[in-house]
């Protein structure tokens, strides 16, 4: 998972406004740049013009997400989620969507088209979202996640001395109350699922967390008069946090009674901003569908080698009833399960996965390898319970910064058979290929491609569709070209990782549209797809917490897959690998389709 740039904004609340606090006392003299490019003609002047005005309004409108993007002056402020500050918000994006509107496309250079049409994207989509879907109204995860990315956001990353982040962290924090309290004006029980406010109850206190972890420690190291103003600052937090847990305990849980599934017409609209892609859901099912019938096919050749002549293998006949390939699958994949970390050396496994794979990547030749460095660290507290793993890559404007490989513990309070069934899971196959979709080649060198693209407003608007669909891309791509020695439970592994993929899409619109019980989602991920009871019990969770994101994994695989042979046809004898990949990095992670369109010379639909 590619946790997104803008989390608490463009990518998940999208209904904020203005800051809450006075500016900085020290701003860079120019706001982000949209582009490095040279305009070609007066339409592209515009269009620059306009891409630099969106981006300094989106960073004053969304300090933290500025500091994610690496846009620093507005460090000491916070989003602004009343309804004076959402009214803002959409007015200054209606405008700029017609602006927009006012530019003559077809007169832009093929990468500023290209621009335009993820800008057009966006600004539509964050007015349905304001508009229509009013998360700001029902999802209490808008709030928590702003709080907690507005402190983590300073402190994580080194771009500034540490005393200059701690205060621009202790002025947030004495805004955290005030957002906290809109969080309390804003949500409407009648409207909010259960599952999201006892997540959110769950998680809110993960906040005091940072503030234990790189703040408290540091203040011996601060002038008298600011560790004096962080001190009260953290006990303001500190009780502020109390009374939110109140509050979400005590009120919101018990009369949380919105219905967590989004419907079609919502839905559909939702994923037609996330995959900017002519798929319909029902073609989409359709191809999902289509994929796990080949899949398990696959799968189920892999385990007739690896269990030939063992002895109590299961029935392996050529043409196999559907219990008997899934009674061979599985008995395949519980050799693979039997190699497994210890509970508490998952971290640690993923640290070695990842440096095997980088050593591979390196000696096959397949890309370029970032020179900026990459962290595996344990998930912070504030934002454990949606995924097992995340790549959270530093913003476009903060260069060489640390790319973060975050993993969640497994709870303290899991049983021994929870523990196990996880670890079943996350297996070593299973990590080595985690570390191939967050680490290398996957998010992690991917990210730093994408942020070496001039055009800023492109950084903003990565593409999780192009981020998701390389990191998937990735594992097919690793075990072609020998990974392990062409390990065949590897391989068996790698494809039921896929498999997860597939799902993906299939579960997503199922609990969103088709009213999917329990039960019918965790026969899809248990049987259908193999996975341990515990992934998929998590995976239940994430789908009813998220919408729409869950197929860009399978349809932005489908893409990158697609694009490949695309190229290879077209070149022929010439195609090299390497270079096919370090071409399809080099445009900043814009949607596949725009991707295509350059490298194949197409039209900029």
């Amino acid at each position: 998972m590619r946790r997104s740039l803008l989390p608490s904004t463009l990518a998940a609340l999208l209904a904020s406004g203005t800051a809450l606090a006075t500016p900085p006392a020290q701003l860079p003299a120019d706001p982000p740049q949209a582009s490095a490019a040279t305009p070609a003609t007066s339409a592209d002047a515009r269009f620059a013009a306009l891409s630099q005005q969106t981006l300094d309004a989106w960073m004053r409108l969304s300090p933290v997400s500025a500091t994610q993007t690496g846009d620093h002056r507005f460090d000491d402020r916070l989003d602004d989620l009343s309804a004076a500050g959402r009214q803002q918000r959409e007015a200054t994006e209606q405008g700029l969507l017609d602006a927009l509107n006012g530019i003559a496309v077809a007169q832009l250079s093929r990468q500023n088209q290209v621009d335009a049409a993820l800008l057009r994207n966006q600004l539509q989509s964050d007015l349905w979202n304001t508009r229509v879907l009013q998360a700001w109204a029902w999802d209490p995860q808008v709030y928590n996640d702003l709080a907690g990315s507005a402190i983590y956001g300073l402190m994580a990353r080194e771009f500034a001395p540490l005393p200059q982040r701690i205060r621009a962290a202790t002025a947030r924090m004495e805004l955290i109350p005030a957002l906290f309290a809109q969080a309390r004006a804003n949500l409407d029980p009648a409207r909010v699922p259960l599952i999201h406010a006892q997540t959110v109850a769950r998680q809110n206190k993960g906040i005091l967390s940072i503030v234990d972890t790189f703040i408290t420690p540091h203040l011996s190291e601060l002038p008298a008069a600011d560790a004096a103003r962080t001190r009260a600052a953290i006990e303001q937090l500190k009780a502020a946090v109390a009374q939110q847990q109140a509050w979400l305990e005590n009120t919101l849980v018990p009369n949380a009674r919105g219905d967590f599934r989004l419907g079609a017409e919502k839905y559909d609209q939702k994923l037609r901003f996330a995959l900017s892609s002519d798929l319909s859901r029902t073609e989409i099912k359709q191809r999902a569908q289509a994929e796990i019938r080949r899949v398990r096919g696959v799968m189920y050749g892999i385990a007739r080698d690896v269990l030939k002549d063992k002895p109590g293998a299961p029935a392996l006949p050529e043409n196999p009833s559907d219990d008997q390939q899934q009674a061979a699958i599985e008995a395949a994949l519980a050799l693979a399960y039997a190699h497994r970390p210890a509970r508490d050396g998952v971290v640690d496994a993923a640290k070695a996965a990842l440096q095997e794979a980088t050593e591979f990547v390196r000696k096959q030749d397949l890309v370029t390898l970032p020179d900026a460095p990459v962290d595996v660290i344990l998930m912070p507290e504030f934002q454990r319970g949606v995924a097992v793993a995340y790549c959270d890559s530093p913003g476009p404007l903060d260069k060489n910064l640390k790319t973060f490989f975050a993993i969640s513990p497994i709870p303290d309070d899991w049983t021994q058979a929870q523990t196990d069934s996880f670890l079943r899971e996350y297996n070593d196959s299973m990590i080595e290929l985690l570390a191939i979709h967050e680490g290398v080649p996957g998010h992690y060198l991917e990210g730093w491609h994408s942020a070496k693209y001039p055009s800023v407003l492109r950084g903003v608007l990565r593409s999780g569709l192009f981020a998701e669909g390389w990191a998937v891309y990735t594992e097919r791509m690793m075990q072609e070209q020998g990974y392990l020695a062409n390990d065949p439970l590897f391989h068996l592994v790698q494809l039921k990782f896929y498999l997860r993929t597939v799902a993906n899409a299939i579960l997503d619109q199922g609990v969103h549209v088709d009213d999917w019980s329990r039960e019918q989602a965790m026969r899809l991920m248990t049987h259908d797809t193999f996975q341990q009871e515990s992934e998929a019990a998590g995976k239940w969770t994430r789908a009813q917490l998220t919408s729409a994101q869950l197929p860009t994994y399978f349809v932005g695989a489908q893409e990158q897959f697609d694009l490949r042979e695309a190229v290879r046809a077209r070149q022929g004898a010439a195609f090299n690998l390497k270079a096919y990949h370090d071409q399809v990095l080099s445009y900043g992670a814009p949607p596949v389709r725009y991707v295509r369109a350059l490298m194949l010379d197409e039209p900029i639909r």
